[in-house]
């Protein structure tokens, strides 16, 4: 009989390498649904000095099928897409559509006034337009240049 030695570092590399692929990816939202896990809208984010705009793609839903939280910090959209449920005589019917619920968090950059947010929701698209508070608004934050001594 002969022994053979166990190396464990043979066993975690696969599962490493998948787990690193996975957050190698930027195109979250897509990488996502190709794996087999829920899609989320897509998101575009532009920061000006009086607010931040955010931008997120909803193809196909409703407005009441829309929740949509504020807060100071963050900002929360959660739906629902409902299939349709269609007969036919004959025939095959393939879908690469999502239908489910999703949610998504956005974490947000700056401390904004989430009584006074704006939205607007037209062709899919939903434009939240989202002021910045007084306190960040006036925000400076001085960078220190020296090198620490060693």
């Amino acid at each position: 009989m002969t022994l053979v030695r166990w190396n464990t570092w043979r066993e975690i590399d696969p599962l490493q390498r998948q787990i690193n692929s996975l957050f190698a990816d930027t195109r979250v939202p897509s990488v996502l649904l190709d794996r087999g896990l829920s899609k989320v809208p897509a998101a575009e984010i532009q920061e000006t000095e009086n607010a931040i705009h955010l931008k997120l793609e909803l193809p196909g839903l409703e407005a009441k099928d829309l929740d949509v939280q504020v807060t100071e910090k963050a900002v929360y959209v959660s739906g629902e897409r409902k299939s349709e449920t269609k007969t036919e005589e004959k025939g095959v019917t393939r879908s690469e559509f999502h239908y489910g619920k999703f949610k998504r968090v956005i974490p947000l950059s700056a401390r904004i006034e989430n009584t006074n947010v704006t939205a607007d929701y037209k062709d899919g698209i939903l434009n939240l337009t989202l002021p910045k508070t007084e306190q960040e608004k006036n925000k400076v934050v001085k960078i220190n240049l020296e090198q620490p001594v060693t």
